[in-house]
């Protein structure tokens, strides 16, 4: 590393941690030619992230926290466990990693964060779907609700869908 003091490049390493919760590590090193004391972090490098194709064709940045938000908005002050939250986060992240290699629709994303918030709650997952779909009134709010409940009475918890209705 470079002396942010000399400019050398020449220092040594007295002390590593983990930090940001294992995300990084933090050294401080000491420079052999002036003595300066400074910190440096060393993180993976997110060169190569999946970019988001939005409704509008614009692209950003794939944020795992973006995910995070909108279900936290979804399900406000429902009583749902913040592990259930980062895990449908965490899911869904490594999923896109591993089927995309550069971009992902967003629309994809909001499917698989629909998908999950069905079987976590119903009343998160119609929150999500009225923005998701972005639903215009009353109407198609009542639908998608009469839709959940019908749903949720012929559906069997852990059994997979035979004859998927391709939503």
């Amino acid at each position: 590393m470079i002396c942010p003091a000399c400019a050398a490049n020449d220092d040594r390493v007295i002390d590593s941690r983990a930090s940001e919760g294992g995300k990084a590590i933090r050294r401080r090193r000491v420079c052999n030619r002036c003595g300066k004391r400074f910190t440096t972090y060393e993180r993976v490098e997110t060169a190569g992230r999946l970019m988001v194709v939005k409704r509008d064709g614009s692209r950003q940045a794939f944020d795992p926290q973006k995910i995070l938000a909108g279900i936290e908005a979804a399900c406000g002050k429902l009583p749902i466990a913040a592990q259930a939250k980062t895990q449908i986060v965490e899911e869904i992240d490594e999923e896109l990693h591993r089927e995309f290699e550069r971009e992902v629709p967003a629309l994809t994303i909001g499917e698989r964060v629909a998908q999950r918030l069905r079987k976590l709650n119903q009343v998160a997952y119609v929150r999500f779907v009225s923005v998701y779909k972005e639903f215009h009134g009353l109407d198609q709010l009542i639908d998608e609700a009469q839709d959940v409940r019908e749903r949720a009475s012929t559906e069997v918890p852990g059994q997979g869908n035979l004859f998927p209705s391709g939503e």
